[in-house]
């Protein structure tokens, strides 16, 4: 079972995982050794409470398909087992993700102060540059 929360779980069974070889420098050992970890997780056919999943399709992440599944990969390193890791380490943060609500931004009036200093400011600028103009005599 992967823990999400304290009263979210996966089964080990919807998480479907593939090895291929990492890109990347590493010599001959990234030609012949399948190290990096692939964590492909189907949303739409997995056990995850109906909140999660639709906040997880509605959420606007390069790791998350069209077609609804989920697809980390992690290489990081030259070890399988560190890559599977770090990958599920990956997915956990993820689906956690979804449980955040932003705080709601309350639109504020700039003081009368600080529009005063911004119009001296520019027109102590403007000043400043009509004096560079060359000026021509008629």
């Amino acid at each position: 079972m992967i823990q999400i929360s304290a009263r979210v779980h996966i089964p080990e069974s919807e998480v479907e995982w593939q090895f291929v070889r990492a890109s990347g420098t590493g010599g001959q050992h990234v030609n012949k050794v399948s190290t990096a970890a692939v964590l492909i997780f189907d949303i739409k056919a997995s056990s995850l409470p109906e909140y999660y999943q639709q906040r997880l399709l509605s959420k606007a992440d390069h790791r998350i398909t069209k077609s609804g599944k989920i697809i980390i990969k992690a290489q990081s390193t030259r070890s399988q087992d560190d890559n599977r890791q770090q990958a599920l380490a990956m997915f956990i943060e993820l689906v956690k993700s979804v449980t955040v609500v932003q705080k709601k931004r309350i639109a504020t009036k700039p003081t009368r102060s600080s529009q005063t200093k911004r119009m001296d400011k520019k027109k102590q600028r403007g000043q400043t540059k009509s004096l560079r103009s060359k000026k021509i005599p008629l």
